[in-house]
């Protein structure tokens, strides 16, 4: 079968991609691999109409209202190939099922690289957390902390002090200038200069981080800025230019959410340097309906 189209990734954003086509009536189908970067989360926050639901629920709401609409069709599977062919393009997925359609969506998201610091994979998502918007309000005003990984951090110290009494962990690995240090000052921010050996309590929650100098330093929970990476080759198959991010590289797309390869167009945090729940399900509707008015007006 011929698709229109072919949303590959399955959350907010595909989910929303997929949502304008099958309203379009066009054919289109949902490739996912269940694998979703905010799985470790316990709850979406800041999200109209879905503020502390979890995740997944909002997911599984999504694919029943996209389940109703007849043209559209679930895969399950990752797709590991995709090439331009016969005027569209052609997908094989891990499992050698192939399929064709006149239109790409990338909706896969990218991958999170953690500090390799002890304590911190099994606190991902709860209280080794990144987005302060999403998770800084339920911290209660409790001690916070940055885990610095260079002059970046300063910054993210400087906005997280206002969900709670602040501290920049620099773990040696930059100097703060008179400028900086002036700034964190004024916003009650603590420096601690020494390596960090590990996080502490009960997994997955955290009551204090161990110092190299044995201390152990009370917080609630640690904010970090993990590097992101793209979850497939795809982008690179295709031939889509990226552009450079604070975190790691994204797709370069127009205000139509088309890459730089015609027909193939990107949403959510694969083509934004600032990952959002609502933010990604908006890029998602973008791409939809801009997939969709290219197979009218190309």
């Amino acid at each position: 079968m011929i698709f229109d189209a072919i949303v590959i990734g399955g959350s907010f954003a595909g989910i929303s991609a997929a949502m304008q086509l099958a309203r379009a009536r066009r054919r289109v189908a949902l490739v996912d691999s269940a694998s979703p970067r905010n799985r470790f989360s316990r709850a979406s926050h800041g999200f109209l109409g879905q503020d502390g639901r979890a995740p997944h629920e909002i997911v599984a709401i999504g694919r029943a209202e996209l389940a109703k609409y007849p043209t559209v069709t679930f895969i399950d599977g990752t797709v590991v190939d995709a090439e331009r062919a016969d005027g569209g393009f052609h997908v094989r997925l891990a499992t050698d099922a192939r399929f064709d359609a006149s239109r790409l969506i990338l909706a896969m998201g990218v991958r999170d690289e953690l500090p390799a610091l002890p304590g911190v994979n099994e606190r991902w998502g709860v209280s080794v957390l990144h987005c302060p918007y999403c998770d800084g309000y339920e911290q209660g005003g409790a001690a916070l902390g940055v885990l610095g990984v260079g002059p970046e951090s300063v910054h993210q110290a400087l906005l997280i002090s206002d969900w709670g009494p602040t501290t920049l962990f620099t773990r040696g690995l930059f100097e703060l200038d008179a400028e900086q240090l002036s700034k964190l000052t004024a916003r009650k921010v603590t420096v601690e200069r020494g390596p960090v050996r590990e996080l502490l309590g009960p997994a997955p929650a955290l009551e204090a981080v161990r110092m190299d100098d044995g201390r152990a330093l009370p917080l609630r929970a640690l904010f970090v800025a993990p590097k992101t990476h793209m979850v497939s080759e795809l982008p690179t198959q295709l031939g889509c230019a990226f552009e450079k991010g604070p975190m790691g590289p994204f797709l370069r797309v127009d205000a139509t959410k088309l890459t730089t390869v015609s027909g193939v167009y990107a949403a959510g945090d694969i083509s934004s340097p600032m990952p959002n729940a609502t933010l990604a399900a908006a890029s998602g509707v973008v791409a939809g309906a801009s997939a969709h008015q290219s197979l009218i007006f190309a």
